[in-house]
């Protein structure tokens, strides 16, 4: 029963900090990747405000599990075990909604980007969004440059593109020599290689949670079914 104890409050504690990790990594994808999520025309719940929530609830939960298991109480053992599942179940719901939609968020990331590059100079927001995806990922334009030249923005300029599109701060006029003082790919090219290099850090991340979290399950149920039933002094 020791050895039950201090495991659960071992994994109360490794979730937690699993929580605060979730808690930061939605902060800091709240204040640097918000402008570039706001291109995306999808309407789902950002990723940042998934991580937050999911974060915070994490955390006042594990210190439930962790209270749990220092007083022993069974019903709070039951109700820690079954948030487990329901975050268990609430991540493998979410983790095969994004594999299944994947081609409806990359269209909707395109869709956004077209529509940020239609209303550029008129949507300040979108258009600050835009040239710091640019500027950050060394691209210029969806596909290539090529996109901006029919826009309204540029039709009023004569043909051109924005700063954020050159490597050169001083500009990059377009001239019978070419573009090749700009960015030469497009930003969703570059967006979807940085995913697609990085899923399997997120899959390898995502499957060692769930793992965690079955072990959890497992001592939470253990330890529930172990503790004496508390028995009500007459009065």
């Amino acid at each position: 029963m020791t050895v039950l104890k201090l495991s659960l409050m071992a994994f109360s504690f490794v979730f937690w900090a699993a929580g605060l990790t979730m808690l930061i990594v939605g902060l800091w994808a709240k204040v640097r990747l918000g402008g570039y999520l706001a291109l995306s025309a999808n309407d789902s719940p950002g990723a940042p405000a998934i991580l937050l929530a999911t974060g915070t609830a994490v955390i006042v939960w594990a210190f439930l599990g962790c209270f749990s298991a220092a007083t022993e109480h069974r019903g709070l053992l039951r109700t820690y075990g079954a948030f487990l599942v329901a975050v268990l179940l609430a991540g493998l719901t979410a983790g095969l909604s994004a594999l299944l939609y994947r081609q409806d968020i990359a269209r909707g990331f395109r869709e956004g980007l077209r529509q940020a590059l239609s209303d550029y100079g008129e949507d300040e927001g979108k258009a600050d969004a835009l040239d710091a995806l640019q500027r950050t990922l060394s691209c210029c334009g969806v596909d290539s440059y090529r996109d901006w030249l029919s826009t309204p923005w540029a039709l009023r300029l004569n043909a051109s593109v924005p700063l954020s599109c050159c490597r050169d701060r001083r500009g990059c006029p377009l001239g019978s020599a070419g573009a090749h003082g700009l960015h030469p790919d497009g930003c969703f090219g570059r967006v979807s290689a940085f995913v697609s290099g990085n899923m399997f850090c997120v899959a390898t991340a995502a499957l060692g949670l769930a793992v965690l979290q079955v072990v959890g399950i497992v001592l939470a149920c253990l330890m529930a079914a172990r503790v004496p039933a508390r028995v009500t002094a007459p009065h």
